[in-house]
């Protein structure tokens, strides 16, 4: 078999592959097997990372809402899943986002709510 000369299109698939790697540090940015791996491991790790992205985020807003609820047992006198609770069963559909950013910008609205949920 006749010699094939590969190197305008083994060059043109290295380029790309260095263009996905070109800010990793050291020989994973240089070094074209070590290139491959690293790519492979970093979409690995974003793929994995966008369902825990969701995942931190729910329970950050979880976290900001039992705190304000449990912050003034005066107004308001149960726990995150008791306010949850009442929530549903008053069939008021609010997401846990919209009740964080309650929570934080206008606590006596939270209140106002709770409240409403009791009665």
């Amino acid at each position: 078999m006749t010699r094939v000369r590969r190197g305008y299109t083994a060059r043109r698939r290295r380029t790309k592959i260095r263009l996905f790697a070109s800010t990793f540090r050291g020989a994973h940015s240089r070094l074209t097997r070590t290139i491959t791996q690293q790519k492979m491991r970093a979409l690995a790790s974003s793929h994995r990372d966008r369902g825990r992205k969701k995942r931190d985020f729910r329970r950050l807003w979880i976290t900001r809402i039992n705190a304000v609820t449990r912050e003034n047992e005066k107004k308001v006198l149960y726990s995150y899943s008791r306010f949850m609770h009442n929530l549903y069963k008053k069939q008021l559909l609010l997401n846990r986002k919209i009740l964080a950013q309650i929570a934080i910008s206008n606590k006596n609205c939270l209140y106002m709510i709770s409240n409403k949920i009791i009665k």
